[in-house]
């Protein structure tokens, strides 16, 4: 979609690394906006890098300037605290500020399966998962409030070149090329034990499958 101007707060992860590229293809005005700590990913040279620290509000606002944008994306926000500051923030200057979640905030372990968008939200066994969940909540309250334009994208295991979604990671697909026997469980699903609940599934997905 020409003529879109987004900006990116992270954009060097598994996922938004991903998403950079394609932006720029398709001729999305990309601006991310990072400590620029990262190397593993490079940018694509068609971004506008904008430096600063997204979990230092001032230092957002210094990096930003007077600048508005169509959509925001905040790959890196893990608490209230932040998604607040991002809220305090894009209030008036994002038409669309979109706020990376994850799938493991859904009930664990699931009532039913499969899970599904309309899945209760509950997971006492993981602190990330229940900070993502109270993230959402407050998203929700400021949309319901004051109209605050927010979208929540909940991914689940995802993976690339740079990382694969197995404990011993290049290691263990090293010993299964020598024939030796897997130490995990991997097929279209990854599959958990669940702290005092049986078996969860959670699907695998590879990082252009998670952009489609």
């Amino acid at each position: 979609m020409p003529g879109l101007r987004v900006l990116f707060l992270g954009g060097t992860g598994i996922i938004s690394s991903a998403c950079s590229r394609m932006a720029v293809e398709r001729g999305i005005e990309l601006f991310v906006l990072n400590r620029g700590r990262s190397t593993g990913r490079p940018l694509p040279a068609a971004a506008t890098v904008l430096r600063g620290d997204a979990r230092d509000p001032a230092s957002v606002r210094d990096a930003l300037g007077g600048r508005e944008f169509d959509a925001v994306v905040d790959w890196v926000a893990y608490t209230p605290g932040h998604v607040q500051a991002d809220i305090d923030t894009f209030r008036g200057r994002a038409g669309q500020y979109v706020f990376i979640s994850s799938a493991s905030a859904y009930q664990t372990p699931p009532a039913r399966l499969p899970i599904v968008e309309s899945t209760p939200l509950r997971n006492p066994f993981w602190a990330y998962s229940r900070d993502k969940i109270a993230c959402e909540d407050l998203l929700v309250r400021a949309y319901r409030e004051e109209g605050f334009p927010a979208t929540i994208v909940r991914p689940s295991h995802t993976y690339d070149p740079t990382l694969v979604p197995l404990d011993g990671g290049w290691t263990a697909l090293g010993r299964m090329r020598q024939g030796e026997e897997p130490r995990f469980h991997f097929c279209v699903c990854l599959k958990y034990v669940v702290s005092g609940g049986g078996w969860s599934f959670r699907v695998g997905i590879n990082r252009p499958s998670a952009l489609t």
